[in-house]
């Protein structure tokens, strides 16, 4: 590769050698996916037939060296690294070699590894998948026991079309970054994007203001590059040459780089764009995808609740007897009482798989008790077993009957081996937030 159009190529100070030397590795190894769960995504689904939450997963990676949720003790070994690797590269035979290439592609590392990482939230919201609907338990649970940042994802799950439009414009600003000169206009969009979702995650005590400030330091590093002559054209309104290097592509190296652009966008585009919108048709990852038991979906009052064939009269205080219970359409049960949850709180983005680890539902909720179940429609038992991670290896096995469409009969062992026996009736609830303001409730 050649370059044409540098008539004065910029000369760079012994410091400024020094600065890019570590920014060059900093900035290389946040965009690598060395992560512990590198290995674990990229070997853990099948290529041929790959999924949303799949493609998802490696747009989330960054450097990572401590399992669970981002931290930011992760940047600090990456400084040092990058630090250590600086001075290293400074007393080797490398020390003087074209400092504008280099930049030059580091800048195109960085920008692609930011577009790939915007566009990966960017479907999921365009689609609204990452803030769904609440569910009928959701519906059905008071506003204080709810987290902060469940309080502010079902704010924004109960307005699809705003979270459709925020998904259109990640996506938009990433499709900028996949080309240079658009680039500078796509880190400004994610700038003032990313730094809005950074503040709410401080104001609403979310898990993804790491992530956030990673995609933040990447625009900022991108709209660097031409912030002194938008500060030169704009503020000081004084004449501004543009950026006159240009890279000049050949041969097989031209092909290579139209090929690997190809794949790129295809993949995180296409392919992701087109899975995610599949995926939000038939499989939306926050909820599980195995069908409840038919026609029970609902909210059910406990009209009738026996122990050890004690009948529990109705208390507001008491921690064994159930207030109510909802069926969700997906295999999930909530049981509501005044026995203490331990919350769930887990709050950055994950997209699983299996049903028994998609915890959105449960996830900085209290005053519900979760359990998945399966159903054994030969005997009509359901098992129940308790989603919070907190309640781990909690079983109840319940036989039911259903003698009318209205109510449901349960009896059988709650956790402690107890024998119970409950009547349910449906209630026939209507909620104003699934009406819109614009449609008449009847009540």
């Amino acid at each position: 590769m050649s370059n044409t159009n540098i008539p004065s190529p910029p000369v760079w100070t012994a410091r400024e050698k020094l600065i890019f030397r570590f920014f060059f590795l900093f900035f290389i190894l946040q965009a690598i996916p060395l992560s512990v769960d590198f290995f674990k995504i990229v070997f853990g689904f099948n290529w041929f037939h790959i999924s949303y939450g799949d493609i998802f997963n490696l747009t989330r990676l960054s450097a990572k060296f401590l399992p669970g949720a981002d931290s930011f003790i992760n940047w600090i070994i990456v400084a040092i690294i990058a630090i250590i690797g600086a001075v290293a590269w400074g007393k080797s035979k490398y020390k003087d070699i074209d400092y504008n290439q280099f930049y030059y592609w580091l800048r195109v590392v960085v920008r692609y590894r930011l577009a790939i990482g915007i566009i990966g939230y960017g479907f999921i919201k365009f689609f609204p998948l990452q803030a769904p609907f609440p569910s009928i338990s959701n519906l059905n649970t008071s506003y204080g026991d709810f987290t902060d940042w469940k309080i502010f994802s079902m704010s924004l799950g109960i307005v699809p079309s705003y979270e459709a439009f925020l998904g259109a414009i990640e996506i938009l600003a990433g499709l900028l970054l996949f080309f240079r000169k658009t680039a500078t206009i796509g880190a400004a969009i994610i700038l003032v994007f990313t730094g809005n979702v950074f503040i709410s995650n401080l104001a609403y005590e979310g898990g993804e203001f790491v992530y956030a400030t990673y995609l933040i330091t990447f625009a900022l590093f991108v709209l660097w590059f031409d912030a002194q002559r938008i500060y030169n054209l704009i503020s000081l309104e004084r004449p501004t040459a543009p950026n006159s290097f240009k890279p000049h592509f050949v041969g097989k190296t031209k092909s290579l780089r139209l090929v690997l652009k190809t794949l790129v966008i295809f993949f995180f585009v296409f392919l992701y764009g087109f899975k995610t919108y599949s995926g939000f048709h038939h499989d939306p990852y926050q909820f599980p995808r195995t069908k409840g038991l038919a026609k029970a979906a609902g909210i059910y009052n406990v009209s009738e609740f026996k122990i050890n064939g004690r009948v529990l009269p109705y208390a507001a205080a008491d921690s064994i007897r159930w207030k109510d219970v909802v069926f969700e359409k997906w295999a999930t049960i909530s049981v509501r009482s005044d026995r203490k949850v331990i919350v769930d709180s887990a709050n950055y983005e994950q997209v699983f798989k299996n049903d028994k680890d998609r915890d959105y539902e449960l996830a900085g909720t209290a005053g519900r008790h979760y359990y998945s179940y399966t159903i054994d429609s030969l005997n009509h038992v359901l098992l129940l077993d308790n989603k919070n991670p907190h309640y781990k290896g909690e079983q109840l096995r319940l036989n039911y009957s259903r003698p009318d469409s209205a109510t449901i009969i349960l009896s059988g062992t709650n956790q402690h081996r107890d024998s119970i026996y409950l009547v349910l009736n449906k209630i026939d609830k209507k909620y104003p937030l699934k009406l819109s303001r614009r449609k008449a409730l009847k009540l």
